[in-house]
């Protein structure tokens, strides 16, 4: 079983870009995005794991069949993701600003 050759100025080129990409995920972190904080930081990882995959893992060059699992596990990440931050988001939606928590003692009970 022969595969494709890529020349050593294609990785090198890849872990460039990987180095570069890394650098911009250090600078974002320091820059105060408001919300836009998480969705820059996520495209960025995506496209990270994007360049490896494609290329360290070879699988721009391999079979119909691999790209199409491949893009089926991709598919079930983003599901699990998008209901991973539901479940994040939503955390603070169904507090009531309005309650007063009581002590669950009176104040002069002494307990041992």
């Amino acid at each position: 079983m022969s595969g494709h050759v890529s020349p050593v100025s294609s990785y090198i080129g890849i872990f460039l870009g990987l180095m570069v990409l890394t650098a911009v995920t250090v600078g974002v972190a320091f820059i105060n995005l408001g919300p836009l904080n998480f969705p820059v930081a996520i495209a960025i990882a995506i496209l990270k794991a994007t360049l490896v995959i494609l290329f360290f893992m070879h699988v721009k060059y391999s079979s119909t069949l691999t790209k199409m699992f491949v893009g089926t596990a991709f598919f079930f990440l983003i599901i699990l993701f998008g209901l991973t931050l539901t479940d994040y988001l939503s955390r603070g939606l169904h507090t009531s600003p309005n309650v007063i928590v009581e002590d669950p003692l009176p104040t002069g009970i002494i307990t041992r």
